[in-house]
């Protein structure tokens, strides 16, 4: 007995997708692979340091965040700036 795969939204739109044949292998796999993984490198890439003060009271609400998260507050604050910079965080005005 198969059982029945319970879908997301996205994951459902993209199996559609795949079974109306509209995905197709790229011609140069090898040096998609290697330039993407130079992307993911570079994104990644932590090689500047910067010292911040903050009040006490907001590095534990990061803290507690970051645990809820399940991360390093570091981790956290680094994200969040990265997605302010890329211009994807928004506002809860």
């Amino acid at each position: 007995m198969i059982k029945a795969l319970h879908l997301d939204e996205e994951e459902q739109a993209l199996l559609d997708s795949v079974e109306r044949g509209e995905w197709h292998s790229v011609h140069n796999l090898e040096e998609q692979i290697r330039e993407h993984k130079q992307i993911a490198a570079n994104t990644l890439k932590k090689d500047t340091r910067i010292n911040i003060r903050l009040s006490s009271r907001d590095v534990e609400k990061l803290k507690t965040n970051a645990a809820e998260l399940g991360m390093p507050y570091q981790t956290l604050v680094a994200s969040v700036l990265h997605q302010y910079v890329d211009g994807r965080l928004i506002s809860a005005q």
